[in-house]
């Protein structure tokens, strides 16, 4: 691949790695305050909800439509005219949100009765959980408010990623886990309900991620007065895009949501439980999956643009070298390593050898999908940067309604377990279907170099795989570690399991750090 593309995947790989140690330090605070109980399961529950909103107003649907007509008015279009889509964009969708985030905190208790459902019925019927619904209702009042400063902070993040500045939209989440730490540390012991300390800390991260845009904005020339444009070109061109979009792309997360729902009506740490195996299972997610597509959508667009022979095709390519590269030993070492990384990560405070467990086994199941919902992050670009978004909201709908199938098959038997078992089986079907759509279309086909490259990736990766399994100690004598020593113990698997892992391409001829597009 060319060596700007792999610069910048570099450059969104790394920012993006201090964000999420940086969130997993957050949850490990969080894990240590609240553990799996019952204030833990409404606070995430709370955090969710405008986090979802997030995915279709912001980072997902949006990015996907905006970023690529942008493109197209940067290359065919004078700046002025860029300037005046930024402004009616800016406009637009802020209005919007307003109207969404303003009906979100008047209406949070029937956001909270629609998505979790079980807790409402307690407090309909004096049930156990009636709590949970009230505090649920109070919380998203101080969460709600968070979409609206980062739908602001995605479109500042999309504006500068097709500028290729994409250091600065990467390493902005820093700030949200910075103000939610603190809130754990320093606000929530002083506070009855510390649950509402961490509230606090998710609406104060969304006001400085939009804050610390705004300069960046501003030496690009590209800080706007925002106004309405319904319908301006661009934004009618935008809107077209997105509508189908908001459904395709934010599949996932409207699995997730049905997951919580189900939940709810579970044992108390069933959120939790989810909640947790999901961070873990975010952080391989974040580093390589959506790091690489956020290079790769604008670097597709400008090729769909230029239309320039085989271009688009080997910048898919590489895309999917790359998520294979570093997904499928990600996956297996996530599985492998399952309940040493809880121990190390979340085990202290109120998070008992108990909830380690039982967060292993979800975490197992969600790790079985963690190639399939790296696949959809660079798969779907080849549709957006066409400006296609109307193949993938079918595919979405296949892989949604195929999710509340599995839920229903897999969730009486296995409970939350289950449920994660569903989202990976529906990510693997989306996959699928992405991949199948562009080959029947003829955008896009494994080549053969591609399929050698995955069989000695799979070799490398099940020599990893068993070198982990013989080393790795039992339980118990996991138990009877220190702290240190459990640290100590799982870098070094870690490290083994990477080295023999990287050993085993060169020794097969691959040399990962000099990967190139064919020409």
């Amino acid at each position: 691949m060319s060596k700007k593309l792999l610069k910048s995947g570099a450059i969104v790989s790394v920012m993006t790695l201090v964000s999420r140690v940086l969130g997993l330090i957050r949850d490990v605070v969080i894990a240590n305050l609240m553990g799996a109980g019952s204030s833990a399961d409404v606070f995430i529950f709370a955090n969710k909800i405008p986090n979802f909103l997030r995915r279709l107003f912001a980072e997902g649907a949006f990015a996907q439509a905006f970023v690529p007509v942008l493109t197209e008015y940067q290359q065919k279009n004078t700046p002025e005219e860029t300037r005046e889509l930024l402004a009616k964009v800016a406009g637009t969708l802020g209005g919007i949100v307003s109207v969404v985030t303003l009906l979100g905190v008047v209406a949070s208790p029937i956001l909270a009765a629609l998505f979790a459902g079980g807790w409402f019925y307690d407090w309909l019927n004096d049930g156990p959980n009636a709590e949970k619904f009230e505090l649920a209702s109070l919380m998203l009042k101080i969460t709600f408010p968070y979409l609206w400063f980062i739908t602001f902070t995605a479109l500042a993040g999309s504006i500068l990623n097709t500028r290729g500045k994409f250091a600065v939209s990467a390493f902005t989440p820093v700030f949200l886990n910075i103000t939610i730490i603190v809130a754990a540390l320093y606000f929530a012991p002083t506070m009855e309900q510390p649950e509402l300390a961490l509230a606090w800390g998710v609406f104060t991260g969304g006001l400085v991620q939009f804050l610390f845009q705004l300069p960046f904005l501003l030496r690009e020339n590209s800080l706007v007065k925002p106004s309405w444009g319904w319908n301006h070109p661009g934004v009618v061109k935008i809107r077209t895009l997105m509508i189908p979009a908001l459904f395709g792309v934010s599949v996932s997360q409207i699995n997730l949501l049905f997951d919580t729902f189900i939940a709810s009506f579970l044992m108390t740490g069933s959120i939790s439980w989810l909640y947790y195996s999901d961070r873990l299972l975010e952080f391989p997610l974040g580093l390589f999956g959506i790091a690489i597509a956020t290079v790769i959508l604008p670097a597709l667009s400008k090729k769909h643009v230029d239309d320039k022979g085989t271009g688009f095709s080997d910048t898919m390519d590489w895309g999917v070298r790359a998520i294979l590269l570093l997904g499928v030993p990600a996956m297996l070492g996530l599985i492998i390593l399952a309940q040493p990384m809880l121990m190390v990560l979340f085990m202290r405070g109120a998070f008992s050898v108990t909830d380690v467990e039982m967060a292993s086994y979800s975490l197992v199941a969600y790790g079985c999908g963690l190639l399939s919902f790296m696949m959809i992050k660079v798969l779907a670009p080849g549709y957006f940067s066409r400006q296609d978004t109307k193949t993938p909201v079918k595919y979405g709908i296949i892989a949604m309604v195929s999710n509340m199938i599995f839920n229903i098959i897999f969730a009486i038997p296995f409970g939350y377990v289950g449920l994660a078992i569903a989202t990976s089986m529906s990510a693997l079907l989306n996959a699928a279907l992405l991949y199948r759509g562009l080959h029947i279309a003829g955008v896009y086909r494994f080549s053969r170099g591609t399929l050698v490259f995955f069989l000695k990736v799979v070799i490398a990766t099940a020599l990893m795989a068993a070198l982990l399994i013989t080393t790795l100690p039992v339980q118990s004598l996991w138990l009877e570690m220190s702290m240190m020593l459990k640290v100590l113990t799982l870098l070094k698997l870690i490290a083994s399991g990477a080295g023999v892992y990287l050993l085993s391409l060169v020794i097969m001829g691959l040399r990962p750090w000099k990967m190139k597009r064919q020409s």
